[in-house]
């Protein structure tokens, strides 16, 4: 099948060319520096308010738009999901305490193209069992990109994150996915963090998607807040979340979303 852009599978799932690699990159890559930058703000007595602030400055500074302000009426220029918040958390008045963890999810439009990518932070002194839930988090995405690589399914994506999670007696969020993105910001396919081997449509080069696991130390509910956005684990257990911006390629796939600095995982220092 072929639209005005190019190919699309039966999947709906857009087929993007090798050319279109490089804008992902660079959105990619801008959303990447402003999340190494936001960092060393991170500490307790800071709100959650003036690191958006921050990341706000930085998205105009780098000559890059948000792609969250204004969608579906949202105002900020980040998600910041802290402790038992899942996703979609809003900036605002919360002041960071020493302990607390928290998940920044940046998304910009550099030349039409989206950079989309989350990662965990830490206020002050990190606990055992949140320091446990952020590394199997992070090596759940870590696991699951290793699968993108063509003729391979999505299924075996989630399957892999699934698998690891488990055994590592914590549970993975149904509620939300990774999407597909390019020049679009949701798009499909739905990329799951859960599900069966060889299930799904079938990877192909050129398809371009987040990966985006959510891990809960309890169980896998959720409920989402009065405001429509914040969701948030139904036991009250801690929840972590990395994500990352990649493109299928002829052999396996490339991470648009790097971090610049080596600081994507919370224990860089």
């Amino acid at each position: 099948m072929e639209d005005a852009r190019g190919r699309v599978t039966k999947d709906g799932i857009r087929i993007y060319e090798q050319a279109d690699f490089e804008g992902m990159h660079a959105a990619g890559l801008a959303a990447a520096r402003i999340l190494d930058e936001v960092a060393d703000l991170v500490a307790p007595g800071v709100t959650t308010g003036v690191l958006d602030d921050f990341i706000r400055g930085r998205v105009n500074e780098l000559g890059t738009v948000s792609a969250t302000i204004g969608y579906r009426g949202y105002k900020h220029a980040s998600c910041i999901s802290v402790n038992h918040v899942v996703c979609h958390g809003i900036p605002g008045d919360k002041v960071l305490k020493d302990g607390d963890i928290l998940n920044i999810d940046v998304t910009v439009i550099l030349d039409g193209w989206y950079g989309d990518s989350s990662r965990m932070y830490v206020a002050g002194n990190l606990s055992r069992k949140a320091e446990r839930l952020i590394q199997v988090t992070h090596d759940s995405l870590m696991i699951g990109i290793e699968q993108v690589r063509p003729g391979n399914t999505f299924g075996d994506i989630g399957h892999a994150i699934q698998a690891f999670v488990e055994g590592h007696r914590m549970s993975v969020v149904r509620d939300f996915c990774g999407h597909g993105l390019g020049r679009v910001f949701h798009a499909p396919p739905n990329v799951l963090h859960y599900g069966r081997k060889g299930s799904g449509p079938v990877l192909e080069e050129g398809m371009f998607f987040t990966i985006e696991p959510m891990v809960n130390l309890g169980r896998p509910e959720t409920k989402v807040l009065a405001d429509d956005w914040t969701a948030v684990t139904r036991d009250k257990s801690l929840s972590a979340q990395f994500e990352h911006s990649v493109g299928v390629t002829a052999d396996g796939c490339e991470i648009f979303t790097l971090s610049p600095a080596n600081r994507f995982h919370p224990t860089w220092a």
